[in-house]
């Protein structure tokens, strides 16, 4: 159905823009925001920085040559994502919004996200689950891009409440993915001006080759001069209940660390389960590996 997005109808309906999740999930009516044509594209500002609706799919992110240009890490991070035909539908706001992918959640089973008091994971099949992290919850967060965004401290408008920190769409609440009330639509994202000279690479860790979701992932954004790292901005995914940075490792590569020792500073905010045990080797060599990746570039 196509109705406006303003009014007491969006309080009580979800939004439905590229579907490639929601439909699969449930039934219902929605609001068809295909009409909000405004909320589609990249828009750039005088300074050099860019604003890329919500509407915007993953696919134009990837192949957009400016974006690639002054933003390599986003753009990196969205060409890695999914399949073709899914980045062909999927949205930065699909993206950023998404559900996690808990089997017990999605399975229906009695959980902190279905209206349970309990997590089953933790008893159960935990292997997915967060090393970051000891809330209730142990279901990563699937967003891609918030890691992406996160690394350029970029911020998000929505309607109704103006510009805000990306990373204020999330938090450790178990029975949510993210933050926004029900009604309340994100309208896009913004960067600041590109920095000059910035070397980026984007790794994900998965069980098989294309069209899975990451174990563990990782961005970096690198300026090196003089020998030295002098800007260093790292962020990881599918670690926590939300994306995280990782302060610890960009703190070490700029006091001269050695990349290896660097990246091994990301086990210290580490509290894995015991199947997920694992995944503290698994994020430290996905950062060192992306910090090589992004170095050599």
């Amino acid at each position: 159905m196509t109705e406006p997005t303003r009014g007491a109808l969006s309080a009580v309906l979800p939004f439905l823009a590229g579907g490639t999740d929601l439909i699969a999930r449930a039934a219902g009516e929605w609001i068809d925001l295909r009409d909000r044509t405004e909320l589609a594209g990249i828009t750039w500002q005088p300074d050099g920085s860019a604003r890329i609706g919500a509407l915007t799919t993953i696919a134009e992110l990837a192949r957009d040559q400016r974006l690639r240009a002054g933003y390599p890490a986003l753009a990196a991070t969205a060409a890695e994502l999914a399949t073709p035909q899914i980045r062909a539908v999927a949205t930065l706001g699909g993206n950023l919004l998404q559900r996690n992918r808990c089997a017990y959640f999605r399975a229906g089973f009695a959980c902190h996200q279905n209206g349970g008091a309990c997590c089953p994971a933790r008893a159960g099949i935990a292997r997915y689950g967060t090393v970051v992290g000891s809330g209730p919850c142990v279901a990563p967060h699937p967003s891609s891009l918030a890691m992406a965004l996160l690394a350029y401290d970029a911020t998000v408008e929505v309607e109704g409440r103006g510009h805000l920190p990306v990373a204020s769409l999330y938090g450790e609440d178990p029975t949510r993915d993210h933050l926004l009330a029900p009604g309340e639509l994100l309208l896009g994202a913004e960067l600041p001006p590109p920095v000059a000279g910035e070397r980026a690479a984007y790794v994900r860790a998965t069980g098989r080759v294309q069209a899975e979701w990451p174990l563990a992932e990782a961005v970096a954004r690198l300026v090196v001069a003089g020998g030295s790292v002098v800007l260093a901005a790292v962020a990881a995914g599918g670690v926590a209940r939300t994306p995280v940075r990782l302060p610890e490792v960009e703190t070490a590569l700029l006091a001269g660390v050695p990349i290896a020792e660097a990246a091994a500073r990301a086990a210290t905010r580490c509290a894995p389960l015991p199947e997920t045990r694992y995944k503290v080797a698994l994020l430290t060599g996905t950062v060192e590996h992306v910090l090589t990746k992004a170095i050599a570039d």
